[in-house]
């Protein structure tokens, strides 16, 4: 809880700041739908697809298809495998910029109960079309969710955090080094069946080449389907 909270704190200090000249800012829309459930026993899957609306919710800039299949070791510990195709349409002749993602990832429950803490580490293996090295990036995030409603199925509120580190330089781009930090905070509204919507507020924070700094003020909605 208190990472999450000093994650938002600092990200809310950068956003605010006028001394940094090279810091950009950009309105966004990020809608998720994920179906994610039990193949056969302890055998999982999820396939998600998210397209993204940047520049002032104006253009769509990037289209993320992700899936994977794993394996639940406990009730606490998943592991899987998966990949991921991320659509970046470039304006004018200059080719897309279309990434490829080979990551493994473990998902594990630190606290369990009706307020709940879990974690998420994945690790990436990125390619972009056009170019021959692949990137490497560490993926964190924590999360905490607490009801905030009574009910058998209450709605709960979210804060989470993810930080993301390049282990290498890359030809397309990528540096080593701190890459981004997402911040979130919103709410869990439990449907039918074990299915959620998740909606609320992300602050992207990126490190760019060059010393500049994006910060991106996304509107989040997710929708998570658990037959």
């Amino acid at each position: 809880m208190r990472t999450l909270l000093a994650c938002a704190t600092a990200v809310a200090a950068i956003s605010s700041t006028p001394a940094l000249a090279q810091t950009t800012q950009d309105e966004q829309l990020w809608i998720n739908v994920t179906l994610t459930g039990s193949a056969k026993d302890d055998l999982l899957y999820f396939v998600e697809a998210q397209p993204r609306l940047m520049e002032g919710l104006s253009e769509m800039r990037q289209a993320l298809l992700r899936g994977a299949i794993g394996w639940r070791v406990s009730d606490r510990v998943s592991i899987y495998q998966g990949y991921a195709y991320v659509a970046q349409p470039v304006e004018g002749p200059a080719p897309d910029r279309d990434e490829h993602r080979s990551f493994q990832q473990l998902s594990w429950t630190l606290v369990p109960g009706a307020t709940e803490v879990s974690a998420r580490t994945r690790f990436e293996q990125r390619w972009v079309d056009g170019f021959s090295d692949a990137g490497l990036r560490v993926r964190q995030m924590a999360r905490l969710e607490t009801p905030i409603a009574g009910g058998k199925k209450p709605l709960k509120a979210l804060l989470s955090a993810e930080a993301m580190f390049a282990l290498n330089d890359t030809d397309w781009g990528a540096r080593g080094g701190f890459d981004q930090l997402r911040s979130f905070v919103g709410v869990e509204v439990p449907l039918k069946g074990k299915s959620t919507v998740e909606a609320g507020y992300l602050n992207q924070l990126v490190n760019r080449t060059g010393g500049a700094t994006a910060v991106n003020h996304v509107a989040s909605v997710s929708l998570f389907v658990r037959p």
